[in-house]
C-alpha cells in the first residue's frame, strides 16, 4: 500500500518538453502504423460489395487518418516550442 502511494506521488504531472530518440522512434512507428491501417481500410473498402461494410471500413480509415493528423499536430507543436527560445535568444543578442 505504501509503495503504491509512493509511486503515485513520484509520477510526473506534465511530460518534459524534450523528445528523446527513443520517443521519436516510437512516434515514427505510430505514424507508420496509422498510415498503413488507413491505407488498408481504404483498399478493402474499395473491394467489398456490402455498403454497410464499406461504410464501416471507411470510418476505420478515417479514424486512423485522424490519429495520424493528431500525432503530426502534436509533433509540430513540440517543434515550434523548441524553436521559440532559440529565436528569442538570437533577437536579444
Amino acid at each position: 500500500m505504501q509503495q503504491q502511494n509512493m509511486q503515485q506521488q513520484s509520477m510526473m504531472q506534465q511530460p518534459p518538453n524534450v523528445i528523446t530518440s527513443k520517443d521519436q522512434l516510437y512516434l515514427t512507428d505510430m505514424l507508420s502504423w496509422n498510415l498503413l491501417a488507413m491505407k488498408k481500410a481504404h483498399f478493402f473498402a474499395g473491394q467489398v460489395q456490402n455498403q454497410e461494410l464499406k461504410n464501416q471500413l471507411e470510418q476505420v480509415g478515417q479514424m486512423h487518418h485522424n490519429h495520424y493528423q493528431k500525432i503530426l499536430a502534436h509533433l509540430q507543436t513540440q517543434q515550434q516550442q523548441q524553436q521559440q527560445p532559440s529565436s528569442v535568444g538570437s533577437q536579444l543578442q
